[in-house]
């Protein structure tokens, strides 16, 4: 994905964010938005993600990022601007 509008961000999401689908949740979300990118539970209980597309839908994402599925409570986010991945869908990976 190209032009002056895309941008591509790395998520850490910190909350009761493991065994709720959490992860899937935010693959549908991603998805529905057409944005490109990845998601993976991590050892320490977080969840990491990245991804990419137009400013607008990257921003809805955001927004929803905090909510989560039922039986997720997000408890803090660190988001930082990258440089694209050149993704071409959106996959959940392993666990890291």
């Amino acid at each position: 994905m190209s032009g002056d509008d895309c941008v591509s961000v790395h998520l850490t999401i910190r909350g009761r964010v493991q065994g709720v689908g959490y992860r899937e949740w935010l693959r549908r979300q991603a998805v529905a938005q057409g944005l490109c990118g990845w998601v993976r539970n991590r050892r320490d209980g977080t969840v990491e993600a990245e991804f990419e597309g137009h400013e607008q839908q990257v921003d809805e994402v955001l927004a929803w990022m905090s909510e989560g599925p039922p039986g997720a409570t997000v408890t803090g986010a660190r988001v930082t601007e990258v440089s694209p991945l050149g993704e071409t869908a959106f996959d959940v990976r392993g666990d890291d």
